[in-house]
């Protein structure tokens, strides 16, 4: 890495033209020395100038200037001080060639170009990527959205009702469509007070197939389909095409975090890009989508687990390993080292930082334990004789969410989270094992399979992993639903994918699995009557059997000698 300069140039609302004319702006800030240097290029919809996402971006761009980067912040289109119309996607692959390609152009820049940013940004790069511009050779998406309906907006069939950040950029919405302060004021206030309202009103809304307020407010800038091919839309087993459009030449440094809201889609990407053998890195941490610090939820996991622990060598950081990374390939630098192994976790339990060769761990071993009658959960095998658990899942009084992947407005808590509240209720039905004897870990992908059946004709099932201390404290550490749309009152097979972890249940623990049927605001209430258009809704009486093939949870387990 090169030595840090002592002097940055800055210039603010530089403008760029996109190919139809639109005009977008961006601040740039620059090293005052002799270059070229390449530049590293943000595009926000967060606001260029908002101090709090360049911290949540991981990256100052007046220290990426002393670093010897270009660092190039942009507002996209639509959004703040650039031009144009905002929905979300719609343009980003068009302006992300545009603008990379003009950023190349830069006086002093050497015509190597990098991405970086979290969240919304995290898709402008892979647009970008998927556009092909000739000068981009990295991106570094950091908790990005990945597969759109796998976690951001639809989970397992449910609706995610993930955040108000979609209702916080009417802000700025309101701001650039306003004709009058009169007015504008008085949709501030509205808006305001709609989000401030989700918990006891908005979320509540009937029909549940998109947030009553998004509609009522009429905000334009709701996320349309169109007919192009979306980055990561489904299985990327099954849609390699849009992965191999990414060039060879774009090296991708991919963050994420175990509560993220789109934690599998995440690794999905990184295995696909591994697949196609691409230059790809990968650092996940024990974070959520806006926690990356100790502790995060109800969870401590000590000093080292933040994003930039001062526990650590600067090097080592999660910037220390990106800048370097960023150096090696735009200088480039090959006297720069980077760390032989490419995927680097966090082991929660043991509460330490691992290095991989890859993901999945090939070492893995898939262990199914049981649910049994009696709440025990073991390794020993299903049920000889035909038993089974029930509850009732009423959707007037549906188990409220207590921790997770999400990002829902900041009256519910995200991330690892105790689990008292929820456990105590009749309509979850907790599995507990016996307490370990020694450490079992816990590292890759989770599903649960369970053999149920219910009295109505549609609803939901929800499986969640718990990590339970000798003091009887549960935590969350990852879950999963599955929306059954039809036929759910006739027996039938649930296979529901958990999502990936890396725990280790530490000698003494208890591991322990839920069952239930709902989890709200985080998913939309099932109304269990074979469709979610409409307000009426019925109970439902749930039932999942032991006897068979049993229910149980696939772990893969991992020894390390």
């Amino acid at each position: 890495m090169t030595d840090r300069l002592s002097s940055v140039n800055a210039e603010f609302n530089v403008e760029a033209p996109m190919r139809d004319g639109v005009v977008l702006r961006a601040n740039i800030f620059r090293p005052v020395a002799d270059g070229p240097f390449p530049v590293l290029l943000l595009r926000t919809c967060y606001s260029k100038d908002s101090l709090g996402e360049r911290a949540y971006d991981g990256f100052d761009p007046w220290l990426l200037a002393r670093e010897g980067f270009i660092a190039v912040i942009q507002d996209v289109r639509g959004t703040y001080c650039s031009d144009g119309d905002w929905i979300p996607g719609r343009r980003e692959r068009e302006d992300g060639y545009d603008t990379v390609e003009w950023a190349a152009r830069l006086p002093g820049a050497n015509g190597r170009v990098g991405m970086f940013g979290g969240s919304y940004v995290g898709g402008t790069q892979w647009e970008a990527a998927l556009s092909r511009p000739p000068s981009l050779r990295a991106i570094a998406p950091l908790f990005n959205q990945g597969q759109k309906r796998y976690g951001t907006r639809t989970r397992g069939g449910a609706l995610h009702f993930g955040g108000a950040g979609g209702l916080e950029r009417g802000f700025d919405f309101y701001r650039r469509t306003s004709t009058s302060s009169d007015e504008l004021e008085e949709k501030f206030a509205k808006l305001a007070d709609e989000i401030d309202h989700l918990p006891d009103r908005g979320y509540w809304g009937l029909p549940a197939r998109d947030l009553a307020t998004m509609l009522g407010l009429k905000l334009c800038f709701r996320e349309i389909d169109d007919e192009r091919p979306k980055f990561g839309e489904g299985d990327p087993a099954t849609a390699p095409r849009a992965y191999e459009r990414v060039p060879e030449e774009v090296a991708i440094h991919i963050t994420s975090g175990w509560y993220d809201q789109n934690t599998q889609g995440t690794l999905d990407q990184f295995a696909a890009m591994a697949r196609l053998g691409r230059d790809v890195r990968m650092i996940v941490g024990p974070w959520t989508h806006r926690a990356m610090n100790d502790p995060v939820g109800d969870q401590n996991y000590g000093i080292r687990s933040a994003r930039e622990s001062s526990a650590v060598d600067e090097s080592d950081t999660w910037g220390g390993r990106h800048l370097a990374w960023f150096t090696r390939h735009l200088m480039p630098d090959e006297s720069v080292k980077l760390p032989d192994k490419r995927v680097r976790i966090f082991v929660m339990g043991r509460n330490e930082w691992r290095d991989e060769d890859t993901w999945p761990l090939e070492r893995a071993a898939d262990q199914r334990w049981y649910l049994r009658a009696d709440g025990s959960l073991t390794p020993d095998g299903p049920e000889q004789q035909g038993s089974s658990s029930h509850f009732t899942y009423d959707p007037n009084d549906p188990v409220p969410m207590a921790g997770g992947n999400t990002t829902t407005v900041r009256a519910y808590r995200d991330g690892p989270i105790e689990q008292g509240s929820v456990e105590s209720r009749d309509d979850v039905l907790v599995f507990t094992s016996a307490p370990l004897q020694e450490d079992l870990e816990v590292t890759g992908r989770v599903k649960a399979v369970l053999e149920v059946q219910s009295s109505a004709p549609s609803t939901d099932w929800i499986a969640r992993l718990c990590d339970v201390d000798a003091t009887g404290r549960s935590i969350n550490i990852c879950d999963g639903i599955l929306r059954v749309p039809d036929g759910a009152d006739m027996p039938g097979t649930v296979e529901i994918d958990v999502w990936s972890t890396s725990n280790v249940f530490l000698a003494g623990h208890r591991l322990r699995v839920q069952v239930t049927s709902s989890c709200f605001p985080r998913w939309d209430r099932n109304l269990n009557t074979g469709t979610q258009n409409e307000t009426r809704m019925q109970v439902a009486h749930q039932h999942v059997y032991h006897g068979g093939d049993g229910s149980y949870i696939v772990l893969p387990i991992v020894k390390n000698e």
